[in-house]
C-alpha cells in the first residue's frame, strides 16, 4: 500500500517566523541525531540569505509523522520574491498561513493568501509569536477572517482551522491554555485538515517548478507528479514550455526524505521529486509519457514592476574589480538567471546594454550582489517603474496595504 502524503507550503509576510518554524519541525521530527549540531535558519543556506536574515529561495524538506510523509515547502516572505511563491504553490495541496500575533496581516500576507485561494488550496492559519508581550491573538483572528472575506474566499476556505504557536519556543496548540510543550499538534492538524493529493490514474505527467544545479550532473529539475507514476524505465517525452517535444530518458530520480534527496526507481502520483538527465531542462517544462505527451497548464507569474539597464563598466576603473567584464559575459549570465527565475525578464536587443525587469528593488539588488560576488563587473542605471497602457490609460504598478 502506498504511503500517505501531505504537501504543504508555509506562507507569510517577511519576518513572521516561517523559517524558524521549519527549524522546530526539523528538530522535533528528529532529522538530526542527538549528537549532531543544528544551526539556526537551517534552510537559509545561501550566503546572502544568512547575511540579510531573509529567505530568498524556496526550499523543501519532508518529515514523517504517524506514518504520513509531509512535504514542507518554505517560501520567501518578501514581495520582491513573490515569483518563487507563485511557482511552488503549484506543488502544494494546502498552506500554513503564519501571521504575527502582534502585527497581524501585512501586505505580503494578502498577496500570498490571494494566490493560495486562487489555486483553491486548503488554508491552515497559525497565529505565531504568541510569546510577544504585545500579542493580541483574538484581535488578529478577526483581522484574518476579514482578510479572507475581502479576498472572496469560499465557504470551505472561510472555515479555516487555527492554531496558536511560538516557533522560537517550539510549541503549537489549538488553544491558548494548552500545555505549550511540543510542535507536534501542528503536524497532527496538517494530517487532519490538509487533503491528501488526488491520485490520478493514467499516462504520467510531471511539471518542473524549480531548478537546482550540481557540478557533477548538471541541471536538476524539481517538481511534482500530477498523474500516474514516474518510473525510471519508462520512455518519456519532454514538453518544453514553448510547446516543443523531445524524447528523453532520466539518468537519476530522487525523492525527498528529511533534508536529503534519496535515489529511487519510481515516484507515485502526488509526491515531489527531483530528476537528472535533461541538460537544458527549464522551469515550466512537463515530463510525460512518450505515447501521450499532454502538457500541463503553464505556470502563471505576475509581470515585473521595475526595470534597470545593465551595461559593461566603461569607467576609468574598468577591469579592477571583476574578471568577467565583457558584454558577452554579461549577456550569458543574465540569460542564465532567467532560466532559474521566471519572474525576471531580460531584453538584450540593445547591443551592449540589457534592460533587466524584476519584481522590485530588492529582487534586482540581490541579482547584482550575486553577480558581483561571482566576479562580474558592470554598470547599472537607476531603477524605473514599468508602466503599461490599458484601455487608453497609463497604469503604474500598485499594491494594497490595507
Amino acid at each position: 500500500m502506498a504511503q500517505e502524503i501531505r504537501n504543504i507550503a508555509i506562507i507569510a509576510h517577511v519576518d513572521h517566523g516561517k523559517t524558524t518554524l521549519v527549524d522546530e519541525i526539523i528538530k522535533q521530527a528528529h532529522l538530526f541525531r542527538d549528537n549532531e549540531d543544528m544551526q539556526e535558519c537551517m534552510l537559509d543556506s545561501n550566503d546572502l540569505e544568512r547575511e540579510r536574515g531573509i529567505t530568498i529561495l524556496s526550499k523543501n524538506i519532508s518529515v514523517n509523522h504517524k506514518g504520513v510523509k509531509i512535504n514542507v515547502i518554505d517560501t520567501p516572505g518578501h514581495s520582491d520574491f513573490g515569483g518563487q511563491v507563485e511557482r511552488v504553490l503549484n506543488l502544494a495541496d494546502g498552506v500554513l498561513l503564519l501571521v504575527d500575533a502582534a502585527e497581524g496581516p501585512m501586505p505580503q500576507t494578502r498577496f500570498v493568501l490571494d494566490k493560495a485561494l486562487e489555486l483553491n488550496l486548503k488554508p491552515l492559519v497559525i497565529i505565531n509569536k504568541i510569546d510577544k508581550s504585545d500579542a493580541r491573538p483574538d484581535v488578529i483572528h478577526d483581522k484574518i477572517f476579514d482578510l479572507f472575506i475581502e479576498l472572496d474566499a469560499n465557504d470551505d476556505q472561510l472555515d479555516f482551522p487555527m492554531l496558536y504557536c511560538s516557533g522560537k519556543d517550539g510549541w503549537a496548540d489549538t488553544t491558548l491554555d494548552g500545555p505549550r510543550d511540543s510542535i507536534l499538534p501542528l503536524m497532527d492538524a496538517v494530517i487532519e485538515h490538509i487533503p491528501a493529493p488526488e491520485v490520478r490514474e493514467g499516462p504520467m505527467q510531471m511539471q518542473v517548478t524549480s531548478l537546482d544545479y550540481n557540478d557533477y550532473v548538471g541541471r536538476i529539475g524539481v517538481g511534482r507528479v500530477y498523474r500516474g507514476t514516474l518510473d525510471m524505465s519508462t520512455p518519456l517525452m519532454r514538453v518544453h514550455r514553448n510547446g516543443d517535444l523531445k524524447p528523453t530518458l532520466l539518468k537519476q530520480l530522487y525523492t525527498f526524505e528529511g533534508l536529503e534527496r534519496v535515489e529511487v526507481d519510481s515516484v507515485p502520483c502526488g509526491d515531489l521529486c527531483a530528476i537528472v538527465g535533461i541538460p537544458d531542462i527549464d522551469i515550466g517544462d512537463c515530463i510525460t509519457d512518450r505515447e501521450h505527451p499532454e502538457a500541463l497548464p503553464p505556470i502563471s507569474i505576475d509581470q515585473p514592476t521595475l526595470s534597470m539597464v545593465f551595461t559593461v563598466n566603461d569607467s576609468p576603473f574598468f577591469g579592477q574589480d571583476g574578471k568577467f567584464v565583457t558584454s558577452r559575459h554579461l549577456r550569458e549570465r543574465l540569460l542564465k538567471e532567467t532560466e532559474r527565475d521566471v519572474a525576471l525578464h531580460v531584453d538584450d536587443s540593445s547591443g551592449d546594454s540589457f534592460n533587466v525587469s524584476g519584481r522590485g528593488v530588492l529582487h534586482l539588488s540581490i541579482l547584482i550582489e550575486t553577480m558581483r560576488r561571482e566576479g562580474f563587473e558592470m554598470s547599472v542605471a537607476p531603477p524605473k517603474v514599468i508602466s503599461r497602457r490599458s484601455m487608453a490609460r497609463k497604469r503604474n504598478p500598485s499594491k494594497s496595504c490595507t
